[in-house]
């Protein structure tokens, strides 16, 4: 959905639960002319929406967000001052094809953005 228009990420590097990528947001995209013309800043739902997205490309298919436990937007993600991110998701699947998983985006000591909660397969 927003993958190669709003942003673009490396392979994944994956260690046990733990992937780690660094996404490069696209500045020019039409969602920044409304979300602040002059001072852009990402929506936290675009963020909710590429946490999903990479995760997908992790598990190889698929899912639902049924439940976000914790959503913290912590500080502003400007893409003309942090063209790139890195993004940390730890996922552990359960018996009922539901996956618990922890997510962060983050450049050097700023963290933008933190969930936790379940999605389903």
């Amino acid at each position: 959905m927003l993958q190669e228009s709003f942003f673009q990420f490396t392979t994944p590097q994956t260690d046990g639960n733990t992937s780690t990528t660094t996404i490069a947001l696209n500045a020019a995209h039409q969602i920044f002319e409304g979300h602040f013309p002059g001072q852009p800043v990402v929506p936290g739902v675009c963020m909710m929406q590429m946490v999903k997205e990479v995760l997908e490309n992790i598990i190889g298919t698929k899912t639902k967000l049924v439940k976000a436990g914790d959503m913290k937007f912590l500080a502003i993600l400007n893409p003309q001052v942090n063209h790139t991110a890195d993004m940390q998701i730890t996922c552990i699947a359960n018996d009922d094809d539901t996956l618990k998983v922890d997510a962060a985006i983050r450049h050097e000591g700023t963290i933008f953005f933190k969930f936790k909660g379940v999605f389903k397969k």
